[in-house]
């Protein structure tokens, strides 16, 4: 009835056909890819984020310098405080006497105390220069010493 030519020839038509088809779908896709977002060009939708990225990325930049920047001054702050409250003479007054050390990382600072007696109270600050003090320091001075050098913020 039909040839074997015949029937090729119908095969390939139907097979150019659908190949029309598909290329025109495919036009189609990429003439809105290309048209992008509210008409602007694919390109320059990839240009803006180029931008946009190149942007952040000194803003990066930045933020790092200034977390380095501000890490290395509170290295000179105080950060680390202690407190104890005592009884200095076991006959008179009460714990009313104090002392305060104050230091930085490098343990540079100050240690504050009172002597808090009947008739008068008297305070004292001794610096301290890298966990040490030119003046002799009392052992609640040490005690507070010790413990703000332990302390971590």
């Amino acid at each position: 009835m039909f040839s074997p030519l015949y029937i090729t020839i119908a095969i390939l038509i139907l097979i150019v056909f659908i190949l029309i088809i598909h290329t025109f779908v495919l036009e189609h896709r990429l003439r809105s890819l290309f048209r992008g977002q509210k008409g602007q060009s694919l390109e320059k939708v990839i240009q803006d984020m180029q931008n946009r990225l190149n942007s952040h990325n000194a803003q990066a930049v930045k933020n790092s310098n200034d977390i380095n920047n501000l890490s290395n001054r509170l290295r000179s702050r105080i950060r680390n405080v202690s407190t104890l409250r005592f009884k200095p003479f076991e006959d008179a007054g009460s714990n009313q006497s104090f002392a305060i050390a104050m230091i930085d990382d490098e343990s540079n600072g100050v240690v504050l105390s009172s002597l808090d007696t009947r008739d008068r109270m008297s305070v004292f600050a001794k610096p301290i220069k890298s966990g040490k003090s030119e003046y002799e320091l009392t052992n609640e001075e040490k005690s507070v010493l010790e413990s703000a050098k332990q302390e971590t913020i």
